[in-house]
């Protein structure tokens, strides 16, 4: 059965610092992230909602642009994080320790929204997308990062046995890892979806196009600036790119 609630990372707080950001899987997710933003964030100064901060990478980098920012999540550890280092910074923001489906209602539309790897972890991702993509202003820009369902299946079916009927009834939720998430996404529903609601693709990144599918012996035999440069030169190409792990869609509102 599909979780009933949303996810709340405050027992896997460490573990998510040392797998997702304390590693080159972490850093390069990040390093595309601000290559695809960075237009935004380095142009005159907007609001931004980072709906699901989690430990405010991107909430620190938009504030040390001056950006009025605004950023919330319903782990308390990792809001913790993230306020912990805008203050070490002497950065300001507004911190709010609730859901994005709580603030949504609450908030003025922002000229940039960034949702960031926290609809897979959903009970109902596209009905919270919608409350959080509403809060985007007419000409903003949306930031949609999300895992992939298809990246999910074809990992699974390389790595054969009982994951192949797992595959087959998508059951997603309590198999495999806990960083796993219940509700992976599809690229060309989520772009649809957009459309529908009035947004146009700006920017379309896949996020490790290669490094997952590689067996760790043969990671463990690569360069791996070298294989950040082959990341970086395909992650953008229409068949590649929709087989990243992650995929980030940058939309504007129109």
């Amino acid at each position: 059965m599909p979780s009933l609630t949303d996810r709340n990372f405050d027992p896997l707080v460490e573990k998510f610092e040392q797998r997702i950001y304390g590693s080159f899987k972490g850093q390069l997710r990040l390093a595309l992230l601000k290559e695809d933003l960075a237009p935004l964030r380095d142009g005159p100064p907007l609001t931004v909602w980072d709906a699901g901060c989690g430990l405010g990478q991107m909430s620190v980098w938009f504030a040390e642009a001056g950006h009025t920012l605004t950023a919330c999540d319903i782990s308390e550890k990792m809001l913790e994080r993230t306020r912990a280092e805008l203050d070490a910074r002497g950065l300001r923001a507004t911190l709010r320790h609730c859901p994005a489906q709580q603030l949504a209602a609450e908030l003025p539309q922002q000229d940039l929204v960034l949702f960031h790897a926290v609809i897979e972890w959903l009970a109902h991702p596209l009905e919270t997308l919608a409350q959080v993509a509403d809060r985007v202003r007419p000409g903003g820009h949306l930031s949609l990062l999300f895992y992939n369902h298809h990246s999910l299946v074809y990992r699974n079916l390389l790595r054969g046995g009982w994951r192949l009927r797992y595959v087959l009834e998508e059951k997603w939720l309590g198999r495999g890892r806990k960083l796993t998430p219940p509700h992976p996404q599809k690229p060309e529903i989520l772009r649809g979806w957009l459309k529908e609601h009035g947004f146009e693709p700006v920017t379309q990144t896949g996020i490790r196009v290669f490094h997952d599918y590689m067996p760790e012996e043969a990671r463990a035999a690569t360069d791996l600036a070298e294989l950040e440069q082959v990341e970086r030169k395909y992650c953008r190409e229409p068949v590649f790119r929709d087989m990243g792990t992650y995929i980030h869609l940058l939309a504007k509102r129109v």
